[in-house]
C-alpha cells in the first residue's frame, strides 16, 4: 500500500516514540508528541507500538490511497473525511483503493495520528524513524509532507491482514470502520481541562515563595509561540529568590524552565540535549501526551503532586494501554 499526498496541509510529520541513545551525541529524541495516541494508533492496525505513524498538526493533508489499506486515526478530531463521508476515530479502519482522505475544522485537541498497517517505508536513522525538523533527518528526508510526495508501507502484521479481510467483506464503498472503538481517558473533554500535573524541579528551591504559589494558583497562556521544541507560556512572573548561575544539565521532555524574562517554558518532544536555565518543575509523565492536545492560546494551570503518585498515574496510564492491546487482540 503506499498513499500520495495531495495537500500536505499545515504540518505533517512521520514520527515513532524517538531517537535514545544519542543525546550525549547532542543529537535530539524527537518522536512523536502524544505518544499514547500513537501507540493507541498502532494497536488499532495490528503494529508494534513503536512503529511510525503520521503526526498531523491542526490542519490535515489530503492523501490518495491507491491500494486497499486498514489504518487507524487517534488523538485530535480533525473532522476527517473519506470521499466526504466522516470517518470514526479510534478504531480500524479498512480504506479501497482510490479513496482519498481529507481533514478540515480541528474539534478537539491539536494533534491527530494516523497509523496504517505494516508501517511506513522510510528509512531507520539511528535506529528510528522520527522527523528531527531542525536537524533534517529521520522520516521523510527530514521535512514535513509535502504535496506529491509517495509514501509506501510495509507488510502488514497477521492480525492487519485479517482485520482488513474481514471488514472489506461487511461491504464498503470507499471504506469500512469497525463497529467498536476506543475511549483514550487523556482526550476525554475532562481531562483536556484539568490541572497538568507537576512535581518540583532540580533548582524548585531557588524561586520565590510567592512564585511557587502562582505556579500552581494562576492560569498560564499557551503563546503562539509554542512548537514542538517546547511550549512558551505567558502568565504570572516566576522569579529567583536571588540571581543563579548555572552549568547546563540534562533536559527531558517535560521539564519546566524559567529563562531571565520569567515566562515559564515546557520542553516537549524536539527539546534540546542540555539546558542551562533553572527548572522550576517537571510535568509528570502520564501528562505529556495530554499537554501535547493543547493549542496555542489554551490556558493550562499546573497542580503539584509526589513522585509517588507520579509513578502511580504513570502505571495507571501503562495499565489502560495494556488492556487496550489485549481487547483490541479480541476482536478477530
Amino acid at each position: 500500500m503506499s498513499f500520495r499526498v495531495l495537500r500536505a496541509g499545515m504540518l505533517s510529520t512521520l514520527q515513532d516514540l524517538g531517537r535514545y541513545g544519542y543525546q550525549k551525541f547532542g543529537i535530539n529524541v524527537a518522536g512523536a508528541m502524544d505518544q499514547v495516541s500513537l501507540r493507541l494508533a498502532n494497536i488499532l492496525v495490528g503494529n508494534r507500538e513503536g512503529d511510525g505513524a503520521l503526526e498531523i498538526t491542526l490542519t490535515g493533508p489530503t492523501l490518495e490511497f491507491n491500494a486497499d489499506a486498514l489504518i487507524a486515526l487517534t488523538g485530535a478530531d480533525l473532522s476527517p473525511v473519506i470521499d466526504g463521508v466522516k470517518v470514526k476515530m479510534n478504531c480500524p479502519v479498512a480504506v479501497k483503493a482510490g479513496a482519498v482522505l481529507k481533514f478540515g475544522t480541528c474539534r478537539k485537541g491539536c494533534r491527530c495520528y494516523l497509523a496504517t498497517a505494516g508501517g511506513y517505508e522510510v528509512p531507520y536513522v539511528m535506529q528510528s524513524k522520527s522527523t528531527y525538523l531542525r536537524g533534517g533527518f529521520g522520516g521523510v528526508q527530514g521535512r514535513a509532507l509535502k504535496k506529491g510526495d509517495l509514501i509506501d508501507s510495509g507488510e502488514p502484521s497477521a492480525f492487519g491482514q485479517q482485520m482488513l479481510k474481514m471488514l472489506l467483506q461487511k461491504g464498503a464503498k470507499s471504506f469500512r470502520a469497525a463497529g467498536w472503538f476506543i475511549v483514550p481517558p487523556h482526550m476525554s473533554p475532562r481531562s483536556l481541562t484539568q490541572s497538568i500535573r507537576i512535581t518540583p524541579g532540580l533548582q524548585g528551591d531557588a524561586f520565590t515563595d510567592e512564585s511557587m504559589r502562582d505556579l500552581v494558583s494562576k492560569p498560564f497562556k499557551i503563546t503562539t509561540s509554542a512548537d514542538r521544541l517546547g511550549y512558551r507560556l505567558e502568565g504570572p512572573k516566576i522569579t529567583l529568590k536571588e540571581p543563579l548561575e548555572m552549568i547546563s544539565e540534562i533536559a527531558t521532555c517535560g521539564t519546566v524552565q524559567v529563562p531571565p524574562d520569567g515566562n515559564p517554558i515546557i520542553l516537549m518532544a524536539d527539546h534540546q540535549s542540555v539546558a542551562g536555565y533553572p527548572k522550576v518543575a517537571q510535568v509528570v509523565a502520564a501528562d505529556i501526551s495530554r499537554i501535547a492536545q493543547y493549542r496555542p492560546g489554551l490556558q493550562i494551570r499546573f497542580e503539584f503532586v509526589t513522585i509517588e503518585e507520579a509513578e502511580k498515574f504513570y502505571f495507571e496510564q501503562e495499565r489502560f494501554i495494556e488492556n487496550i492491546r489485549i481487547a483490541v487482540k479480541s476482536k478477530l
